[in-house]
C-alpha cells in the first residue's frame, strides 16, 4: 500500500512537471516566433504613465517588460489561475509595494464562473470555450480542465484601494476573447485611463469572443481612438489571426 501511494504521488508530481515544462517550452517558442514590440510602443513610451493595469497578467510576462519602460509606475495585475498567480505574486513582493496583484477574474458581473484552464499552455486559458479552429491550429490547447473561480469587475476591485490611482493610466487587456466584458465592467476606470493595449482575435478562436468592431465601438464610446497595432500574428496564407491594438485618448 505504501508503494502504491508513492506511485500515485510521484505520478501526480510528474504530471505537474510535464505541464510546467510544456508551458515554459511554448512560451519560449512563442517568444522566438513573435516579433518583439518596438520599444517606442507607437508613442506610448513618451507618455507620463504613472499607473499600469494588467488584466490577464498570467505569471507577469507583460508586467515585467512594461515595468522596464515605466520604472516608476505602480502596477495592478489581475490573474485568476492559481499556478501562474503564485509566480506573479513572487515577482510582485520583490518590488516593495509598487506591484499589487489580484487573484481574481474580471468581467461585467460579480459572480462565480467557470474557466477553461489549458494545462499545456495556461496563457491561453479563457472563460470562453475554444473553437474547433483554435484546437486545430494550436493542438496543445485541447488538454483542459474546467475550474470554478471568482469573477469581479475592474471598477469594483479598484474601488477598494486605499488611495485613488495616479494618472496617467495604461490598461492592458489579454483575456482571450473576453475583452468586451472586462471593458463593460470597468467603464469608470477606462474613462480615467490615457491608453490601452488590447489583444483582439480576428480568427474565431473562442466561442462568443469579442470582435474588433465590438472593441472599437466600446472604446470609441469611452473617448478613445484606434492608434494602430503593436504587432499582428499571421497564418501561413498571410491573413491576420490576432493582433495587439493600441487605443489612445
Amino acid at each position: 500500500m505504501e508503494c502504491e501511494g508513492w506511485v500515485i504521488v510521484n505520478s501526480k508530481y510528474l504530471t505537474r512537471l510535464s505541464y510546467e515544462i510544456s508551458n515554459r517550452l511554448f512560451n519560449f517558442i512563442g517568444n522566438l516566433l513573435t516579433k518583439e514590440w518596438d520599444a517606442r510602443l507607437l508613442g506610448l513610451s513618451k507618455l507620463p504613465i504613472a499607473t499600469i493595469i494588467d488584466v490577464g497578467a498570467n505569471d507577469g510576462q507583460f508586467a515585467k517588460k512594461i515595468s522596464k519602460i515605466f520604472p516608476q509606475a505602480s502596477i495592478y495585475a489581475f490573474e485568476p489561475l492559481t499556478e501562474p498567480f503564485k509566480k506573479l505574486e513572487n515577482w510582485a513582493v520583490r518590488h516593495n509595494g509598487r506591484v499589487t496583484v489580484f487573484n481574481v477574474a474580471l468581467g461585467d458581473a460579480v459572480q462565480e464562473i467557470q474557466i477553461h484552464n489549458h494545462l499545456y499552455f495556461h496563457p491561453a486559458s479563457s472563460i470562453l470555450a475554444t473553437t474547433q479552429l483554435c484546437e486545430r491550429i494550436y493542438p496543445m490547447l485541447s488538454k483542459q480542465e474546467t475550474l470554478t473561480i471568482q469573477q469581479s469587475t475592474l471598477d469594483r476591485e479598484l474601488s477598494h484601494l486605499p488611495h485613488p490611482l495616479h494618472p496617467d493610466i495604461l490598461i492592458k487587456l489579454d483575456v482571450q476573447g473576453y475583452e468586451d466584458r472586462v471593458i463593460r465592467g470597468g467603464r469608470e476606470t477606462f474613462k480615467k485611463a490615457t491608453a490601452c493595449i488590447v489583444e483582439i482575435a480576428l480568427d474565431r478562436l473562442y466561442e462568443n469572443q469579442a470582435e474588433f468592431r465590438d472593441i472599437f465601438i466600446l472604446m470609441d464610446s469611452l473617448g478613445y481612438r484606434y492608434a494602430g497595432n503593436l504587432d499582428q500574428i499571421c497564418a501561413k496564407d498571410g491573413h491576420v489571426r490576432y493582433l495587439n491594438a493600441i487605443f489612445l485618448k
